[in-house]
This record gives C-alpha cells, structure tokens and sequence, in this order.
C-alpha cells in the first residue's frame, strides 16, 4: 500500500518584541488617517518661574500658581508635590478639555522618523540602562555571584531545601530590585548539578531561579526595567505606591516559596511524582556532575563579599536620592556607574584580578547585552509620537475614559489589570508594554479619582502574569536550555499565575478603595 504524504501544517509563529513594535509603527501611521485628532489641554510645570503652565489645543498658554487649590480647580488630582519636586517631568492632560482638531495624518517617512527620535527622546532611560548591565556583568565576571550562592552550599548539608530557599530569596530580590531575570540564565550551570545532587528535579531547578526571580520582577518595588520605566512614562515618581508594593512583594514572596517547599519535598519523598518524571534520565545525562567537575569549586573571599556589598547598597542609595535629593536617570545612572568603578577596580585587581581589559570587557558585554532593551524603548516611545503628533493619542484616550467613564474604582482596576494579562502576550516586553501603554491608560485612573500608580501596578501584575506562561518571553528559552517539556511547566506554574492574577486583583482593589 503506497502510503499517503501528509501535507505539511502551517504553523503560527508568533513574531519577537521588535516585529511587533515594527508593525505597531506602521499601525500607528496608518491610525493617523482614520482616526479623528484631538487634544486636551496640558498641564506642566515651569521651573523657573515655579509656576504652572495650562497650554490649551488651540496653542495659547497660561500660566498660574503652583498651589494645591489651582490644581482642584483643573480636576487633576494629583499632589502639588509631585510638580514642584521634579518626580513629573511629561505634560499631562487636563481632564473634560478635549477637543477635536484639524486631521493630521502622519507620511510613511514617519515610521523611521520616529524610531530615531524616540530612541533620541529615550537616551537618557538608555544610559541608565546600559551603566546598570555593564555593572551586572563586571558582578557576573568577578564570579562574586556564583561564590556567594555556592558558599551557602556548605551550609545546607541535610537541610537541603535551605539552599532552594536561600537562592529563592536572591532571586526574589533581585527580581523586585533590578528585574534579574535574563542575567539569571547563568546560574543554571552552577546550580542545576547542586540541585540534582541533593535529589531534585528540574521543575525545582527553574522554580527556585527563573519562577522566583519573574515573581519578585512582577511585584516590582524599585526594578527600573518595569516600574521606574512605568512611573516615568505615566508622569509620576516611582516612589509613590511603593510601599504596596513591598508588601505584595513579601505576601508573594511567601506564597512562592512555600509552593517550592510543599513541591520539592513531594519529589524528594517520591521521585515518580515529579511533573517531569518521564524526562529525569535525559534531564540528568545532561546536567549531572561527572567525576571530573565540581560545581563548589569557589572561593567566597572578603574581595567578593565587599564585590556584592557595593552592588547591593547601590539600590537603596538610588531610592534615597529619587525621595530626598530629585535624582532622574542621568544621576542614577552616575550613582551606579561609581559603584561599577569600585567594583571594575577590586575585581580586576588581586591575586585573581582579571586585568584592566577583563572587566573593561565585561562592563561592555553587560551593556551589550541589554541594547535590544534599550532599543526597545526607542521604538515604543517613537510610536507614542507618532500617535501625539498625529493628535490621535488624545482622541484614544477620550474613547478609552468614555468606556469606563460609569465603572467603579475596584471594576475599572480589575479590567485594567486583564488588560495588561492580553497585551504581555503581544509585547511581552517589560519596557516595551510600559512606554506603549502608560501614556495612554495611566491617565485614565484620573477619570475614576484614583492615583496613576494603581494602574502601573496592574501593568506589572497583569503582564508577568502572562509572562509566566507566553511564548513570546523569556520561559520558551529556559525550558529549552534545560530540555524540558512546556506541558510539564505549565501544570507547575498555572497556580501561581491564577495567585498573581487573584492576590494582586485583591491588592488594586484594596488600593482603590483606599485612596479612592
């Protein structure tokens, strides 16, 4: 019997953050043509005269006093505080003046138009970015990382799940502090051979790194990757909310990582439970440590510990100068770039110093490594020109505040946060989904009397809860450099998406209802 050839199936594969971003560009352009223009007034601060300036869509402008009670008379609702500190540094629109206005439609010379002047109008974000990965990649160089993780090993003998625990911890932190989710990729190969030694699997090996480190980046407390990008482009401090989101931050820190206890004891009592039992032979050929290797091989030295101490006090130091001092991201970014010099300084020199080229190439491949990042943000930024300049992002927004414009609070939070769950599978983008959208919803929380910083904080809640499963994202990589099965994932992780997704719906309408 002549067998019959199956024709080959067409298979959707979903395009990466740059051809998504690249489409939404010519979307954008297109919009320009169809959608009517408008305005509402805007509203800034004019530090100089310290005063602030209405500028109305026909072009007149007005200057008043920067008081609490001209700000009530606008209808914004926001502190004064915010102005005349410097933390909202965007115009903002004034609510009930919209206004329709002449069409404006935007050229195909636009679209790469906009990709470079978004990327100009974002150096000062991209520098920052590009000091803190060149400072994560002289840490990684110095091997401060692995030594301070593996030292803990000596430590954990017969209390295995206390390392699984302490690396937990450090991934949380890392995560909710610096978005440490991509640099985590290395430490698979240190600590998956320590993991299969003390008897787990690898469901166990990417709970306790990449699960732990998404979940401390979606409750994000001062992560510039997420919500200091997210606070800047909805034109407000990232400071504020802050400490909500500590809280949610340690609640899900919690939950995490009495999900990893409850799990890596079932599969040490009885490894066939394991989600991924049917895969543990290859899974072990391929990590396990042979004779010849041992991954405790590291010294932590007092030159490493004073490496991760340097690191670690650059975070709070940022958050001090941010609420005391009026720092923005080019004195950021100086702030980390002295503490990288420090560090570039103890790890090239020593007894195992690397050399003056070793960390000079370090820094530069840190940096390297978050250009697609950096880029990423130019773009989206360039479509929010595109819309502004077009006078359509206005007219969206109108549409947008007349959708919820009869919605309370706790329903308006809890629709913005399945919002962000649908569009993190579109741009799974931390950044990217951030710049794209703030502008445009953030301001929308003003048409229900609640602060903008709810509505960042659905952002980070609703896209990592997809994040954990699209993809489109980081967890297609990591599945693969450990072989495993996306099918095993997803019955592992699903329980944590539906506490994001339930605990942080919890926590915005707990917000709304505080502030509202």
């Amino acid at each position: 019997m002549v067998g019959i050839s199956k024709k080959p199936r067409f298979k959707f594969k979903m395009p990466g953050a740059f051809v998504i971003l690249f489409i939404l560009t010519i979307v954008a352009v297109a919009a320009t043509w169809l959608v009517p223009a408008g305005s509402y007034s805007k509203l800034s601060y004019d530090q100089p005269s310290k005063h602030l300036v209405v500028k109305t869509p026909d072009g007149p402008t007005d200057k008043v006093p920067a008081t609490q009670q001209e700000l009530d008379k606008l209808g914004v609702k926001i502190d004064i505080n915010q102005f005349t500190s410097g933390g909202i540094t965007q115009e903002i629109s004034i609510p009930n003046t919209y206004n329709r206005l002449k069409q404006r439609p935007a050229s195909l010379a636009a679209i790469p138009n906009s990709m470079v002047q978004g990327t100009v109008e974002a150096v000062d974000i991209m520098v920052f970015i590009f000091v803190l990965g060149g400072l994560i990649g002289v840490v990684k160089a110095s091997g401060a990382f692995e030594a301070g993780l593996l030292a803990l090993t000596k430590k954990t003998k017969g209390h295995e799940f206390m390392l699984i625990f302490l690396v937990a911890i450090l991934m949380i932190l890392g995560g909710t502090l610096c978005g440490i989710e991509e640099e985590a990729v290395a430490f698979y190969p240190i600590l998956v051979p320590v993991f299969i030694a003390m008897g787990y699997d690898s469901i166990v090996c990417v709970g306790a790194i990449f699960l732990a480190s998404s979940v401390g980046t979606a409750f994000s407390t001062i992560n510039p990757f997420s919500v200091v990008i997210a606070s800047n482009a909805a034109g407000i401090n990232f400071t504020q909310g802050i400490m909500w989101r500590v809280v949610g931050c340690f609640i899900a820190g919690v939950f995490v990582l009495g999900y990893l206890y409850w799990y890596s004891k079932r599969v040490k009592a009885n490894p066939a439970l394991s989600y991924s039992y049917e895969d543990q032979n290859r899974f072990k050929k391929l990590w396990a440590v042979t004779s010849d290797q041992n991954p405790l091989e590291s010294t932590f030295s007092f030159r490493k510990k004073l490496i991760l101490i340097f690191f670690v006090i650059g975070f709070p130091i940022m958050v001090w100068g941010v609420m005391s001092q009026g720092w923005w991201f080019p004195t950021m970014a100086a702030s980390f770039l002295s503490f990288a010099i420090l560090i570039m300084f103890l790890t090239a020199t020593g007894p195992n110093g690397i050399g003056d080229k070793g960390v000079v190439d370090a820094f530069v491949n840190g940096a390297s490594s978050l250009v697609g990042v950096s880029l990423i943000i130019g773009l989206a930024r360039g479509i929010n020109l595109i819309l502004n300049n077009g006078m359509i992002s206005d007219t969206m927004l109108e549409f947008s505040s007349s959708l919820v414009n009869h919605m309370s609070g706790p329903v308006f939070i809890i629709t913005m946060l399945l919002i962000f769950f649908v569009l993190g599978f579109i741009v799974p983008s931390s950044s990217g989904l951030a710049v794209l959208s703030m502008p445009i919803l953030a301001p929308l929380a003003d048409t229900v009397n609640i602060p903008r910083f709810v509505v960042v904080t659905a952002y980070q809640f609703g896209q990592y809860a997809m994040l954990f499963l699209a993809p489109t994202g980081l967890v297609m990589a990591t599945l693969q450099m450990l072989d495993m099965k996306y099918s095993h994932w997803f019955r592992f992780v699903w329980p944590v998406v539906a506490f994001v997704l339930i605990f942080g719906g919890i926590l915005l309408v707990a917000e709304v209802m505080v502030y509202a």
